[in-house]
């Protein structure tokens, strides 16, 4: 059994706080261990781990899911762990519209002195059942086409450090996404390649979709497809979007707190 809890979304739970960002700890009972995917922005998801029980300094390992503020926000709270990402993470990353920072508080060179760095292109196997899926490529024609991002040099960031974990339950793979900036889809496809696992169970984290649009109903109609059972879009998916999925699949609201079992 595979026991996923949220410890930071935008979205408050009950007794819980809340910000802009992403966090969850994740109980691994087929290989006794135990995972933080995401810190959040800030050092919240700590004290949210605490109000649940979870001691976060005990973690197996850290896996970031990309180098932005709101998810890697909260990594000096958990100094000297194992810390698995994209190696672009630290590449820095910038808003278009005014090039304000949105990369990581720490700075590469603060990271890899205060943890035990892995950095991955390629897919990295960290349990029996679980992978960091590294760099996903963008394969569709309507996922990842526009970026508000941008790079230092003030090039388009299309967040190539951006992955996810893909872990194999017993009914198929479950799929955690940070923010989704590959795309939903191509994320998705990818965690069958790599798993060769090809019943799709489930999807939860950001999806970075913000309107129904073309990209938000052929993602629908890709996990309709794939009959997918639990459909979980939270963090950085907007309100019009959030809406077409709900009408669709008619899930459970993600907010802190929330906890989804698989297996």
């Amino acid at each position: 059994m595979i026991k996923i809890t949220v410890l930071i979304d935008n979205t408050v739970g009950s007794g819980m706080l809340a910000e802009h960002g992403f966090s969850c700890f994740i109980e691994d009972a087929y290989s006794d261990t135990r995972w933080l995917f995401d810190t959040g922005a800030s050092g919240l998801f700590v004290k949210n781990a605490s109000q649940l029980g979870f001691d976060v300094s005990q973690v197996d390992g850290v896996v970031l899911s990309h180098g932005h503020y709101d998810h890697g926000g909260g990594l000096s709270h958990v100094k000297g762990q194992r810390l698995i990402c994209h190696p672009d993470c630290f590449s820095g990353h910038f808003r278009g519209k005014d090039h304000s920072y949105i990369g990581l508080p720490m700075t590469g060179s603060e990271i890899r002195k205060s943890f035990r760095l892995e950095t991955a292109r390629e897919p990295l196997q960290l349990t029996d059942r679980m992978w960091f899926l590294g760099e996903i490529p963008r394969v569709t024609d309507f996922e990842s086409q526009t970026t508000p991002f941008v790079l230092a040099d003030g090039s388009p960031d299309f967040v190539a450090d951006d992955s996810a974990l893909a872990i194999v339950v017993e009914d198929g793979l479950f799929v955690l996404t940070g923010c989704g900036h590959s795309g939903v889809v191509n994320t998705l496809e990818y965690a069958k390649k790599v798993t060769g696992v090809h019943r799709i169970k489930g999807v939860m984290g950001g999806f970075h979709l913000k309107a129904d649009n073309k990209q938000t109903q052929l993602t629908i109609e890709y996990l309709q497809r794939e009959k997918v059972d639990m459909v979980l879009p939270s963090h950085c998916t907007a309100l019009p979007a959030l809406s077409a999925f709900w009408q669709v699949f008619k899930f459970e609201q993600v907010k802190t707190g929330t906890q989804v079992l698989v297996g």
